[in-house]
């Protein structure tokens, strides 16, 4: 994704002559940004090969899932509908983790059906219900336990989910309490150790703080897990000043537990695999004057990107077609949405903006259409992706009349 002769493009076909060809707003993506980031991340942890199981939550899209099941990964869902939609996608159910702290009988029912690798437990509760079903089938279940380490990932509020005051996972009391139950059970095998401490984690040092914990834990088990699962989280920045994860470090860090501790790693990443891998093409509808700024007002909105409404997240915005001409208000921009939370950013010194122009919002490729809304009863926009510059529409532009 870069600009060719002053125009945004996305393996070599310019956003322009997308936004013509199938009007706008488009969620596009790239194929070869995905391999790129797949390929990377099997180098980066090649020396100990972990089972990497994408994170269907940061992008559902069927079309989009066989191609990461085609370059060699698995599943990490946490629904039924995900998990029908890793499977119809091709996703084989031995390389398919449930998670989720509110699993429902129907669920647990369904992925066992399935034999799928591991249901990742949250509760006490929930092993006594996988247990009883279990039973009632006559099947031995194989399981893991959630453990929270209470490991402050330091990111945004609303996605931390290994801290002591989170929903996720157990304490080490319970854990132990746990495995102690699920050693009695004759339904449940207990296969797994499971973390996961938030997501968008640019630093490495909470990672390696988490392996401490589990070290520590594991010590006092005496439990032969077959699996740990660290979860994902791995973060991608968003502004041209971020850091990048040093996967290295990470690497390093699992290397050295894998030392004293003989398991099969795995991993659930998803934004690091997706993330930039998607932009979101828009038209201006209005330029509005109000004072000092300008409004922009585009025709997409918070249905169908909510992530700056909902985390006050940053994602760079850029003109189609650059131009030498600097705007000297400041711009604002919006989406149509009867909400004032329905604004993507606010630049100073942006390229003047006429309406019509095509605005390109980048990184949307994880929680983006995964988090789209009919709100305002407005159509979810048309999926593309750009694979060896050929356009493939990977979901169709959903009509008014079928929302009526």
């Amino acid at each position: 994704m870069k600009y060719i002769k002053k125009k945004f493009s996305i393996e070599g076909i310019s956003a322009q002559k997308l936004a013509k060809k199938f009007g706008t707003p488009i969620y596009c993506y790239s194929y070869k940004r995905l391999k790129e980031n797949i390929d990377n991340f099997k180098s980066s942890f090649k020396s100990f090969a972990p089972l990497i199981c994408f994170a269907i939550k940061a992008n559902p899209n069927v079309s989009l899932i066989r191609d990461i099941k085609k370059l060699g990964l698995g599943a990490d869902v946490v629904s039924m509908g995900e998990m029908m939609k890793a499977i119809k996608a091709g996703v084989n159910p031995k390389k398919i983790v449930f998670s989720g702290v509110g699993k429902t009988e129907n669920e647990i029912k369904y992925a066992i059906d399935k034999k799928i690798l591991l249901i990742n437990a949250e509760s006490k509760n929930e092993i006594i219900t996988i247990e009883k079903i279990a039973k009632s089938k006559k099947k031995i279940v194989n399981i893991g336990i959630r453990l929270n380490p209470n490991t402050d990932a330091k990111t945004l509020n609303q996605i931390s989910t290994g801290k002591k005051e989170n929903k996720f996972g157990v304490n080490e009391k319970t854990f132990i309490e746990l495995i102690r139950y699920s050693k009695n059970s004759n339904n449940i095998n207990l296969k797994c150790l499971s973390v996961h401490i938030g997501s968008q984690i640019l630093n490495y040092r909470p990672y390696i703080k988490m392996l401490r914990v589990i070290d520590k834990i594991l010590k006092k088990t005496n439990h032969k897990f077959e699996f740990i699962d660290l979860g994902g989280g791995m973060g991608i920045p968003y502004k041209d000043n971020s850091k990048k994860l040093n996967f290295n470090k990470y690497n390093i860090a699992i290397k050295k537990f894998l030392k004293n501790n003989k398991f099969k790693i795995i991993f659930e990443p998803g934004r690091c695999i997706v993330g930039n891998t998607g932009v979101l093409i828009s038209k201006i509808i209005y330029i509005k004057e109000a004072g000092k700024k300008k409004f922009i007002i585009l025709d997409t909105g918070m249905n169908d990107f909510i992530r700056p409404a909902l985390y006050n997240a940053n994602h760079k915005i850029l003109p189609a077609i650059k131009t030498n001409r600097i705007s000297k208000k400041t711009y604002e921009f919006v989406g149509p949405i009867c909400e004032s939370t329905d604004k993507f950013s606010t630049l100073k010194k942006f390229q003047k903006l006429n309406e019509k122009d095509i605005i390109i919002i980048c990184d949307v490729g994880a929680y983006g259409m995964s988090l789209s809304s009919n709100y305002n009863v407005r159509a979810k926009p048309i999926e593309i992706l750009i694979k060896n510059s050929k356009i493939n529409i990977i979901k169709k532009r959903q009509k008014l009349k079928d929302l009526i």
